[in-house]
């Protein structure tokens, strides 16, 4: 079996230090980068995130790695995108209401409502729909104040609930986003990012 080429984005607001053990712990080898040439040249992409949207997106524009993102996605290739980088492939966020995202996802990320605790740290089930392969049932660990409402067209979704059900992780062909951090989800995180790498570019 091949071996795939991971590489892990650097956006500037994220410690991969927990990504990179999880993908060696899954049978990865992956490793850092932030050049346009690393994205187009991977296998496999990771795109990760934690802190503000606008920040991450400032960083990806500034090195030209959106659009290596973007055609990395166009052609198929494997990308698991986590947390704030879930949230980078939407139009936009209320995080960051002059920021726009990588607009893979028509639709707008929002603030949990008063009343709900923010930010949601800790454990949560995920309930995925029909069409799912690589998303199954299970607990993950979330750390987020803001999410996606509603599931978009074309995608296959799990959904959660904290203050109502909102999308947990998306799948569309290579492509998984998950608004939890897999890498800190136990073995259930584990077996799903295996899933992610066995997939073929």
């Amino acid at each position: 079996m091949t071996v795939p080429d991971v590489v892990v984005c650097r956006t500037g607001t994220a410690n991969l230090a927990s990504i990179l053990a999880a993908l060696r712990r899954a049978g990865g080898v992956p490793r850092t980068g932030r050049s346009p040439d690393e994205i187009r040249a991977a296998t496999h992409v990771v795109l990760p995130g934690v802190g503000t949207f606008g920040a991450a997106m400032d960083t990806l524009r500034d090195t030209g790695t959106d659009d290596a993102l973007s055609r990395h996605i166009e052609s198929g290739k494997p990308l698991l995108a986590i947390c704030v980088g879930f949230q980078l492939l939407c139009r936009s966020s209320e995080e960051s209401p002059n920021a726009t995202g990588l607009g893979l996802i028509d639709d707008g990320v929002t603030r949990y409502p008063d009343g709900v605790r923010v930010p949601q740290f800790g454990w949560n089930s995920l309930v995925p729909g029909s069409g799912c392969r690589t998303l199954v049932a299970g607990h993950a660990y979330f750390a987020n104040s803001y999410r996606l409402e509603h599931a978009p067209r074309g995608w296959c979704a799990a959904m959660a609930d904290h203050g109502g059900p909102f999308v947990a992780a998306l799948e569309r062909d290579a492509l998984v986003a998950c608004q939890f951090h897999p890498e800190l989800s136990g073995s259930w995180g584990e077996a799903l990012i295996g899933r992610w790498l066995a997939m073929p570019c």
